[in-house]
């Protein structure tokens, strides 16, 4: 009888949703509002109703195109491509009028930020409506066909005053790569009877999910570091308009219901104002009183932060805007069964829809709140950073890595200069043409605040994201702050990275520092070329030059290029590169001579990474991105759902980024545990080491501690463990300069990005451990008391030898989200270097 209740309860359930997922425009549209005839609707170019199937990006675009095509409100710009050579659409929107004058408003808009003296009385708002930068969170891009129709064809006087008051920017689709791939995902699995089960494929994406970019890349945290095509594109129009409102549409859990900020009030960042939560929050009350009017479940200040600027929604908060975050429950298909009933596709647009439209009716009606607020902001900021002292930065051995740190300040508006003089500060020497000067006394002053700032001391425990980013550390530069004015030379307005003086034509061969952050990608093209090459594993000076650990030799004689040929091909690697290739006469130089056995013979590597189940997308796409986009290498992705019939024979190194789970089983491990026996070296990351020791690959001895919880409520359980977790802060470690894992660093510290409470013991030979966390490691961010005591002393690397192969283990990350520039050289110096260690 139970079985037969429930079965007509779920016929009931489907008959009941099977209207709402086959909407028209009046469930999404206000019924007040007339609309225009001319103007096409979303069903009439893409050929269904919005929420009937998930709309896949270039059907996205295709309407947004025709929208712009017929009517006078809207403009469209292509700013660029994604990494599969999708469009980067922007639409402005504004009253016909404001559009033949764009260029005035923008650059009054511009005045508010330049000088501060703009008169904001009669401006226009600019409110930035950006969607689904999470591919597979759709509900966002969806309802950005609705809001684009709407805000073409709507009729009225009050469509024509927020548009004659209001310049929007509309985005439809941060992430068009990952929305593509979650589309099709979705759409090849929808049944023609709608399955609201959970447990159906449809709503169990496959690895790696439709999140992420093209190279797997969590663009929501990309706002700040700035290091992917899509991020750029909207950086660069951010800075074009510095919205005052800028919306960030995500989704959710299921089981949950739509959120929108302010955050939890003790995890914002100090430098964000007060008056930017409070403006947040009379936002808020704009939305809640729209969500009250359709019935919708809403909540706010319970969860989420604004403390990392790198995300969508807390970026416009150090730049004078209001970041403002919507989260809502997540269909991941067409309907899925909730705690709170049958959660279809088009509620969750309906619901993006309305925060779209009180955000819009929010600006209006706080438009020159909000325009003052702003006008405030860099005003303040520009009066705190008066008479400020600068900060320079620079590495003369490593101006690849230099350059793109001034890169990311660049396309912050933040002004740079050139270093008038050499300078040593703190015993830091730093050079005329190797450095740039920041100076503080500029309007984007919080802003390099925000980059810049070491903190260790915090409000909250708990943290959304990392705790602490501070660049030049993540880019292992030196710098220095409390620079004096008078060593700012001028302005740098053409950044480029330097190319270095062409080499001298040798009949000896040539030597190439391994110090510069493209050195690798320049030994890979030598060694591809087949082109002999070897690696110093001691220091010598030539010629009245030093030459360090990890220097490479490139002799003349023995080569299959004849001399001119050598010369010519050094040349151009030396330009296409930016590394410095020295030509020297002679090999009798000081210390080993370049004949010596201290010189090690190299060979071209063939590398593969670990990826499908069991392994972090994120951790994967960042080797991936890293071997791809920095350093030309071609590296090969291994599924873990055929490594056990794949030939391992033809790689020299495996990485296996990440993992989790028991994806790995033994017969895997016995089969790479072989390969490393004849000579393979295998690269573990983070969690991965488990299973590592576990099937006996490498001898991995983890600290373990246990807590207890003392005058600890229930309530407080899930912040009590957060606590003891290691979000994402920098920490100090210790080099063994010696050590080929450690070639190319010229300092005896680095700072590390940790994420983790993996504490590796450190071997009984100091020899063993050739990076060490300091007794003092903690730079910046967050960690608690415990977990710092535990790290002290312990190893970030282990390794080990296997037969004729090696197994090389870190505790963290190396490539951090593609800007922790300061340790990608840990990686390559294991992939050329491995068999040295």
């Amino acid at each position: 009888m139970k079985k037969l209740f429930a079965t007509l309860l779920f016929l009931f359930s489907i008959a009941s949703f099977s209207q709402e997922t086959s909407v028209s425009l009046a469930y999404y549209l206000p019924d007040t509002v007339s609309y225009d005839e001319t103007i096409p609707t979303p069903e009439s170019v893409i050929g269904h109703q919005v929420g009937e199937w998930h709309v896949s990006h270039d059907k996205l675009v295709m309407y947004m195109k025709e929208l712009a095509d017929v009517s006078d409100r809207i403009t469209i710009e292509n700013r660029g491509t994604t990494f599969e050579g999708r469009p980067l659409l922007l639409l402005t929107v504004t009253s016909p009028e404001n559009h033949q004058n764009l260029s005035s408003i923008q650059q009054q808009h511009q005045q508010i930020v330049e000088s501060g003296d703009a008169d904001v009385t009669n401006m226009p708002i600019v409110v930035y409506q950006g969607f689904s930068i999470h591919g597979n969170e759709a509900s966002g891009s969806n309802a950005a066909l609705l809001l684009a129709y709407h805000l073409a064809a709507a009729q009225g006087s009050e469509i024509e005053n927020l548009l004659q008051n209001t310049v929007i920017l509309l985005d439809p689709s941060f992430n068009p790569d990952g929305l593509q791939r979650f589309s099709q995902w979705v759409n090849t699995h929808k049944s023609l009877h709608l399955n609201p089960d959970p447990n159906d494929r449809e709503y169990d994406e496959i690895w790696p999910g439709g999140r992420t970019n093209h190279y797997w890349f969590d663009m929501n945290r990309d706002w700040l570091p700035v290091q992917l095509p899509e991020s750029r594109a909207r950086i660069e129009t951010f800075h074009k308009w510095y919205p005052n409102i800028l919306t960030d549409h995500h989704e959710m859990g299921t089981n949950a219901s739509f959120f929108f900020q302010p955050g939890i009030p003790s995890r914002t960042h100090p430098l964000t104002p007060q008056q930017n939560q409070d403006l947040t929050a009379d936002i808020g009350n704009f939305h809640a009183k729209a969500f009250d009017e359709i019935g919708s479940l809403y909540y706010t200040k319970e969860s989420f932060d604004d403390f990392y600027y790198g995300k969508g929604s807390t970026f416009p908060d150090i730049n004078g805007g209001i970041g403002i975050l919507f989260e809502q429950a997540s269909s991941r298909g067409h309907v899925q069964e909730s705690e709170n009933g049958l959660l279809t596709f088009p509620f969750t647009i309906r619901n993006q829809l309305t925060a779209a439209f009180s955000t819009l009716e929010a600006a209006q009606k706080m438009r020159q709140e909000l325009l003052s607020y702003q006008q405030k902001f860099f005003n303040e900021a520009r009066s705190e950073a008066n008479g400020k002292p600068a900060i320079v930065f620079g590495d003369e051995k490593d101006p690849s890595k230099t350059f793109h740190l001034a890169e990311i300040l660049n396309r912050h508006k933040i002004k740079l200069y050139s270093l008038e003089k050499d300078i040593t500060l703190n015993g830091k020497t730093f050079t005329k043409g190797n450095a740039y000067v920041v100076p503080k006394d500029q309007r984007q002053y919080r802003l390099i605040e925000a980059m810049f700032e070491k903190r260790t001391e915090f409000q909250d425990s708990l943290f959304y994201d990392v705790s602490a980013w501070k660049l030049p550390l993540a880019f292992n530069l030196p710098y220095a702050e409390n620079v004096a004015g008078s060593s700012k030379g001028s302005e740098v307005t053409d950044l480029k990275n330097p190319i270095p003086t062409p080499p001298s034509r040798s009949n000896y061969a040539y030597l190439m520092p391994w110090s510069d952050y493209y050195a690798p990608k320049a030994l890979h093209a030598v060694l591809e070329k087949g082109i002999r090459a070897k690696v110093a594993l001691k220091q010598f000076s030539l010629e009245n030059k030093e030459y360090d650990y990890g220097t490479i030799l490139i002799p003349v004689v023995g080569q299959s290029m004849s001399p001119q040929e050598l010369h010519r091909f050094v040349s151009d690697l030396s330009k296409s590169s930016h590394q410095p290739i020295v030509g020297v006469s002679t090999g009798l130089s000081e210390g080993i001579n370049l004949g010596s056995r201290n010189f090690a013979a190299l060979s071209a590597p063939k590398v593969a990474v670990l990826v499908g189940d069991g392994v972090s997308s994120y951790d994967a796409g960042e080797i991936w991105h890293l071997f791809d986009t920095r350093y030309n290498i071609p590296i090969t992705k291994l599924d873990t759902r055929n490594l056990g019939r794949t030939d391992l024979s033809r790689y020299t190194d495996i990485i296996v980024p990440n993992s989790y789970g028991s994806t790995f089983d033994t017969m895997m491990g016995e089969k790479l545990s072989r390969w490393v026996e004849d000579g393979g070296t295998l690269i573990g990351y983070k969690n991965s080491g488990r299973w590592m020791d576990k099937l006996k690959l490498a001898s991995l001895d983890f600290k373990t501690r246990k807590d207890t919880a003392q005058n600890i409520s229930f309530e407080q359980r899930q912040d009590y463990y957060g606590a003891k977790g290691i979000g994402g802060a920098i920490f100090e470690t210790k080099l063994d300069r010696t050590h080929p894992i450690a070639f190319g660093y010229t300092s005896e510290t680095l700072p590390v990005f940790r994420n983790s409470t993996l504490f590796l013991k450190p071997e009984p030979n100091s020899f063993d451990n050739p990076i060490l966390y300091t007794d003092s490691p903690l730079m910046s961010g967050y960690i608690d008391d415990a977990n710092l005591e535990e790290l002290k002393n312990t190893a970030a690397v282990r390794i080990g030898r296997k037969g004729r192969g090696r197994v090389i283990y870190f505790t963290d990350n190396t490539n951090f989200r593609a800007f922790w520039y300061g340790t990608n050289k840990l990686l390559m110096n294991t992939i050329f270097f491995g068999g040295e260690m």
